[in-house]
């Protein structure tokens, strides 16, 4: 048997430069589960309580759901494309910016995404050091190649390590939200005001923090998505993300933060469903949450590398694999030096300058040219109005950052970038059509 037979049993071809044939797509079960596992998070948790603790229950809650339901939108509307061409990202941003234009967005959430992958294997050491004094590079460095090492698997990796992550989860968040809430009477929960009720955090930027928490991954989402079968189980794998597992992340964190109702949110220590688990001081529970923090962790971290590897991959000319081991390194490195700690700031940023992106690729792919065979489509090396949307939708964002923070920065980034290239467009003379994509290989 030849190695290369070998390595396709064992590790299978991730079709970094080339569409995924319709032979080689996944049940519509494994591709939820790999989506289930990616937001089904203890930093859901996390995001979940920062909400609740500045804008109350109630209108937190609101936010989780609208923030989901536009995800789901956003999310769909870009996974169906890579469904239908069989595209990761890197390609279909080809067609969008050019053959040579898509290294700036396609590099920029690969870098953004390695960053995740950071930030979430440094909050994996300063957990393991805060609760077990374990010393916190080591934990680091430990977690960061235990999570390389599922990535390596590949796409069956991301299936594995969410039929694991997901069911854990489930089962602790259950009981943690049931305990917590028990003990202090879920009318206490339902009208608790935050922490400075009379000046509460607005909407807007509630909103912004929801959609922002997985607006670099659901923008990448070809990645996962060119992997179903169909549209319709794109759709399914999509929903099973947004609105259910992050919704149902957040509301663990939120419905704690609530019943605890603590002076100041502690979302690295009690105030978070692995603080929350020590803090009955069971021996097996602690047991319990040591394997579900490295299990619900390394199923984030390594979904985030294997979109910053499938990324810089096609930018690089080489394989997944290759690029996995390269990033891993650097984001391990990065780790140590406590990026965790950088995490509300990152989302402000990921809110200006990735929305736009998507906002992009839907109006050219579904309005603009629709249905456009990629090589066709891709065409010129530079596509300058792409590039003009996307600064005009992030000055928007910002803008709207610091002038009219009550608004969500994510949502109007997204809608200045569309609209500006349909003005573009039009402006050019050229038509305008509208046709859903359809499977393409």
């Amino acid at each position: 048997m030849s190695q290369t037979h070998v390595d396709d049993k064992v590790l299978g071809d991730e079709y970094e430069h080339d569409p995924v044939p319709l032979s080689k797509r996944r049940s519509t079960f494994s591709v939820s589960m790999v989506w289930l596992g990616f937001p089904m998070i203890i930093t859901g948790a996390m995001t979940g309580s920062i909400l609740v603790a500045g804008m109350g229950f109630q209108s937190a809650l609101l936010a989780m759901i609208v923030g989901n339901l536009l995800m789901f939108a956003y999310v769909g509307s870009l996974g169906a494309l890579g469904t239908a061409r069989g595209h990761n990202f890197a390609l279909l941003a080809s067609a969008s910016f050019g053959r040579k234009g898509y290294v700036f967005a396609s590099g920029l959430l690969s870098t953004l995404l390695l960053g995740w992958y950071a930030v979430q294997t440094g909050i994996t050491g300063n957990l393991m050091h805060t609760a077990f004094k374990f010393d916190y590079l080591t934990m680091t460095i430990a977690a960061g190649v235990l999570y390389l090492g599922i990535t390596f698997v590949g796409i069956r990796g991301l299936h594995w390590i969410g039929m694991v992550s997901v069911p854990l989860f489930v089962v602790l968040g259950g009981w943690v939200v049931l305990h917590s809430a028990g003990a202090a009477g879920w009318d206490k929960v339902l009208s608790y005001a935050g922490t400075q009720p009379a000046l509460p955090m607005s909407f807007g930027i509630g909103l912004t923090i929801v959609v922002a928490l997985f607006i670099d991954a659901g923008t990448v989402t070809a990645d996962f998505n060119r992997w179903a079968a169909d549209r319709k189980s794109s759709l399914i794998a999509t929903a099973c993300a947004f609105p259910v597992a992050n919704l149902v992340a957040m509301l663990v964190g939120g419905v704690m933060t609530a019943a605890l109702a603590l002076p100041q949110p502690q979302p690295f220590g009690l105030d978070n469903m692995f603080g929350y688990l020590l803090a009955q001081n069971a021996p097996w529970l602690a047991v319990v949450a040591f394997v579900f923090l490295l299990c619900n962790l390394g199923s984030v971290c390594a979904h985030c590398l294997y979109n910053s590897a499938v990324g810089w991959s096609r930018i690089g000319n080489g394989r997944m694999r290759v690029f996995a081991v390269v990033l891993a390194a650097v984001g391990i490195a990065i780790a140590a030096a406590n990026v965790w700690a950088l995490f509300i700031p990152w989302l402000s940023l990921l809110g200006i300058l990735v929305p736009p992106i998507g906002a992009i690729l839907i109006a050219d792919l579904y309005f603009v040219r629709p249905g456009a065979a990629i090589g066709a489509a891709i065409g010129a090396d530079w596509r300058p109005r792409a590039f003009i949307a996307w600064g005009v939708g992030s000055l928007v964002a910002y803008a709207t950052e610091t002038m009219a923070p009550q608004l969500s920065t994510a949502v109007a980034a997204f809608i200045a970038a569309g609209a500006c290239y349909f003005v573009l467009h039009i402006g050019s003379g050229a038509p305008v059509a509208a046709a859903a994509p359809s499977i393409k290989n």
